[in-house]
């Protein structure tokens, strides 16, 4: 397999998956509802008050039907009172809270923009066209329970709380009580961190036993549609419901009509977690790992806007007369930071983190962020570390490169002879290739030596494709000079013109034996084609790509002063391809 058949193999590869990508956006977009998502089968819009199911738990269902005969969701269309509601700042995060739920976070490291003074990404938000929050309740099965709609006073009369210089962590308490039951709900923030601490220390103040079951839920209305295209990374991030079962396997699903689908749901998840993506963000109900759950989804219609719910329900709790028990989660809300993820210590929340649809491309996406990160600790910057990537890459390869360029050499050196070889035998294609291969075996050519390297780097280059546009590290990072976002299209596409006149250097180096006028046309081409194709890509891949591409120039030079000999000039023959040789071959 000659140099360039490699190219085109390569660029068929890039546009059907290019085309893959496309289709998939396309087909989505068609599956969108035209109207307003559905209330799930069995429900109405406003009874449809996404309670999870307790299957399997310890509640009696009579009682959990009067507990839902009052929507859990009435917190929707009846706000909380401003009075009950609490500010709190971190260093990281700016919450707003009224005790059953966060209303709003705002990730204060993390501005929307590059511009100056741009405001930091707000993840919840309690807007009804924009609704996303994180709410707590309770299902009892005698007396009262909180539910969405119930009000948590809190507990002194400080409304904004901001973490001092001195503080590592700060608590929020608040108190709801009825009917002989007290609960206090504290709401613990930590420096540097994104997780928020949850704890329900139920008091039983009556003088019967209390038995109920924690519920924990995530709200959201669905962003707006985001333009679909290869050029847009935003386009091929999840933006639904995840989460992990007691058996540890990840799932999710989009919000689309299909979120339903197989039902609402009712899975064991216990040592799991239940959250809902975005590109760059995620929010995510972390209970107690020891503690049974389930996990439930629901959707409904209110005023004719959807939104999306997932549920985690459980543990169930009995507290005897005069007795305390406490019922602990976490909840994230923040970026998909890998590293912070994993020192959290949630198994399996490092999902969330999609490198690929695939499994095994994920995995390869999973090392070399693994690579990316560790190159960033030494040089401090993401596109540093990209063409640090690239030369780790190279050198792995070393040996398979060098195979590559010494088998090239080779076939420079044979040029005339196989241009004497398509004389000879014109149009008959069998012959050629038979000759060309006897000429192979002869001059010991490994025709396929070019192959194997470049098509190690088609699943590389896949990969960074979706590393660059998952890893929330490397939103809005700036290189150098006019790079100032690595995941954002060169504004100048300097990088693309770079990559073009890269490419064309090393079709000059790159023998094409046995090439028609087709395949010298398309190899004409394809320098500028991969340039317009790149000039849209996210920076941070064409600066992969130019490395790349460079560093292999400069390899493929090298080797071929090292390993090249004198081009064999070619035969004379008798304009038929036939040399003297040949004649007095045949004459004998």
């Amino acid at each position: 397999m000659n140099q360039t058949r490699v190219f085109l193999i390569f660029a068929w590869l890039m546009v059907a998956t290019l085309l893959w990508m496309e289709w998939g956006k396309w087909t989505s977009a068609q599956d969108q509802p035209a109207t307003a998502v559905a209330t799930a089968p069995g429900t109405t819009s406003d009874q449809g008050n996404g309670v999870p199911s307790t299957e399997g738990l310890t509640i009696p269902s009579a009682n959990v039907a009067e507990q839902t005969t009052a929507p859990a969701h009435a917190a929707a269309a009846a706000p909380a009172t401003q009075g009950t509601q609490v500010t709190v700042s971190t260093d990281t995060l700016k919450l707003v809270i009224d005790g059953s739920k966060v209303l709003r976070a705002q990730l204060l490291q993390y501005p929307q923009s590059r511009d100056p003074g741009a405001p930091p990404v707000e993840l919840f938000k309690d807007d009804p066209a924009q609704r996303y929050t994180a709410a707590v309740a309770w299902i009892a099965q005698s007396g009262a329970a909180p539910d969405q709609s119930s009000v948590f006073r809190p507990m002194q009369p400080q409304r904004d709380y901001s973490l001092g210089a001195d503080q590592d962590s700060l608590s929020i308490p608040f108190v709801w009580e009825g009917n002989g039951v007290r609960i206090v709900r504290t709401f613990t923030v930590r420096r540097g961190q994104y997780l928020v601490g949850v704890s329900d220390q139920v008091t039983n103040t009556g003088q019967a036993p209390w038995r109920g079951v924690v519920y924990r839920q995530l709200e959201r209305v669905p962003p707006p549609p985001v333009k679909g295209g290869f050029t847009n990374p935003h386009a091929f991030s999840l933006v639904g419901a995840a989460w992990r079962t007691a058996s540890g396997a990840y799932e999710r699903r989009k919000f689309d009509e299909d979120y339903l689908e197989g039902g609402k749901l009712n899975q064991d998840a216990t040592g799991g977690w239940a959250a809902m993506l975005e590109h760059h963000f995620l929010s995510a109900w972390v209970p107690d790992p020891t503690q049974p759950t389930k996990v439930s989804l629901d959707q409904r219609v209110v005023d004719g806007t959807p939104r999306y719910l997932i549920s985690q329900t459980g543990p169930a709790v009995s507290v005897a007369p005069g007795q305390t028990s406490t019922v602990q989660a976490r909840l994230w809300v923040g970026p998909k930071l890998v590293r912070a993820i994993q020192a959290s210590g949630i198994p399996g929340l490092d999902s969330a983190v999609d490198y690929s649809r695939f499994a095994p491309l994920a995995v390869i996406g999973s090392g070399l962020f693994w690579i990316l990160s560790h190159l960033h600790d030494l040089l401090g910057n993401w596109g540093w570390s990209i063409i640090g990537l690239v030369v780790v890459i190279k050198l792995v390869l070393f040996p398979l490169s060098s195979a590559q360029y010494k088998s090239m050499a080779k076939l420079r050196r044979f040029q005339p002879r196989m241009a004497q070889l398509k004389e000879r035998y014109g149009d008959d294609r069998a012959k050629l290739q038979q000759a060309m291969m006897e000429l192979y075996k002869k001059e010991k050519i490994n025709p396929m030596g070019g192959c194997l390297p470049t098509l190690i780097q088609m699943p590389i280059f896949l990969c960074l494709y979706w590393v660059l546009n998952e890893s929330v590290e490397l939103r809005q990072a700036p290189w150098i000079l006019w790079i100032q976002d690595l995941t954002a299209r060169d504004p100048y596409f300097v990088l693309p013109l770079l990559n073009v006149a890269v490419m064309f250097l090393t079709q000059r180096l790159t023998p094409n034996p046995g090439m028609d006028p087709t395949q010298a046309r398309m190899m004409q081409l394809m320098p500028l084609i991969f340039g317009a194709t790149m000039a849209f890509f996210p920076s941070g891949l064409v600066l992969y790509w130019v490395t790349n591409g460079g560093l292999s120039l400069l390899q493929q030079w090298w080797m071929g002063r090292i390993h090249g000999q004198p081009v064999l000039a070619r035969p004379e023959t008798d304009g038929k391809g036939h040399t003297k040789d040949d004649l007095k071959t045949k004459g004998k």
